[in-house]
C-alpha cells in the first residue's frame, strides 16, 4: 500500500474507534493543552503515559492520541499498544478535530 492508501485508511480508521466509543486522548503539556483541545478529550502528558498505564486501561475503550503535530501522540500509541491497549495514533489535534 502507498503512502496515499495509509492516509485514506486513516479517517476510516477514526470512524472505526468512534463507533466503538473511543476516548480522544491529548498528550500535550498543560499548557498546550489549556490553549486550545478538543471537546470532550481527556489530557494526560506524553511524560505521564506509563504512569498512568492502569487507569488509561481502565477505560476499556479504544484510544486515539493526539498533540501539536503527530509526533508525541504516535509514540503515545506505540506505548500504549505495547501494553496491550487499542490504540492510535491521530496526529495534530486540530486535523483530528476536523475528521471527528
Amino acid at each position: 500500500m502507498g503512502l496515499f492508501g495509509l492516509f485514506g485508511n486513516k479517517k476510516k480508521k477514526i470512524q472505526d474507534f468512534q463507533t466503538r466509543g473511543a476516548i480522544i486522548l491529548d498528550v500535550r503539556t498543560k499548557g498546550e493543552y489549556d490553549n486550545g483541545a478538543i471537546p470532550g478529550s481527556r489530557h494526560i502528558p506524553l511524560q505521564q503515559i506509563s504512569v498512568k498505564l492502569s487507569e488509561i486501561k481502565k477505560w476499556n475503550k479504544p484510544v486515539i492520541t493526539c498533540c501539536a503535530s503527530g509526533m508525541r501522540s504516535g509514540t503515545a500509541a506505540g506505548i500504549l499498544r505495547q501494553n496491550g491497549v487499542e490504540a492510535m495514533n491521530g496526529g495534530g489535534w486540530q486535523s483530528l478535530y476536523q475528521k471527528l
